[in-house]
């Protein structure tokens, strides 16, 4: 009898015992749940405010690059309307530069008209001798060349492009006079005996061609009794003209 009450006792504080360990276990699995539940919160909250933070920084990163590239475009019609100014600038250099090439060629021809430089270059030489006298003739003056007959001769040159003219090696200008006397004709002072040379420095093809049309300055010199022959040169050369 006594055996069975300790028995009864002995199971009832065991009970006791396993209903305080059960307690013991669910206040910590409790304990636990809640602990996990709330850092589970925590990390939730840290990594939505790490989003919004990243979020802004990708925001202000994108404002940025809208300003640079707005930055970029204006900078970039400014170049375009550097480029264009320069490209107007550039046009008018080179209408100035044509002009003053053009102003420089044409005083250079000046000059040679005028006979302030010496000048070289191919040409033609004509030469214009008295013709054979018949004795028939009572006037041997037909048969003389006269300064009529050079000045053809110059004239056609000149209009033909020539850029100088000698007579006989004596550079002519635009002011030169040629007078005859005879057998002998006069040019600037300085007396020349015939056959006359009158050397021409240009383009040979033209000033021969010039010369040789039909019904031009060769027909009417031979007409007048007059000997021409007309020979193109490679190289002529004229000293300037001094004292002028």
């Amino acid at each position: 009898m006594k055996q069975r009450k300790l028995r009864k006792l002995n199971l009832k504080k065991k009970a006791n015992s396993n209903r305080v360990i059960l307690s013991l276990v669910s206040l910590v699995l409790g304990f636990m749940v809640a602990f996990s539940f709330r850092l589970t919160q925590d990390e939730g909250d840290n990594s939505k405010g790490l989003t919004d933070r990243q979020w802004e920084q990708q925001l202000r990163l994108r404002n940025e690059l809208n300003e640079q590239e707005q930055k970029n475009r204006e900078l970039q019609k400014e170049l375009h309307a550097k480029q264009e100014k320069v490209r107007n600038i550039e046009t008018n250099l080179s209408k100035e530069a044509q002009v003053f090439f053009n102003m420089a060629e044409d005083a250079e021809k000046y000059r040679m008209f005028l006979g302030k430089v010496k000048v070289s270059g191919e040409g033609v030489k004509v030469t214009l001798a008295d013709g054979e006298y018949n004795s028939k003739e009572e006037n041997i003056n037909n048969y003389l060349v006269h300064e009529h007959h050079v000045f053809k001769v110059i004239n056609e040159l000149y209009i033909s492009g020539a850029a100088a003219i000698a007579i006989n090696g004596q550079r002519i200008a635009h002011n030169s006079y040629i007078l005859c006397t005879g057998p002998v004709i006069t040019v600037d002072g300085y007396q020349h005996p015939a056959p006359f040379e009158i050397t021409a420095i240009g383009d040979p093809n033209i000033l021969s061609s010039a010369l040789n049309i039909t019904g031009g300055v060769k027909d009417q010199l031979v007409n007048d009794q007059i000997v021409f022959t007309l020979e193109e040169m490679k190289d002529i050369k004229m000293e300037p003209i001094l004292g002028n």
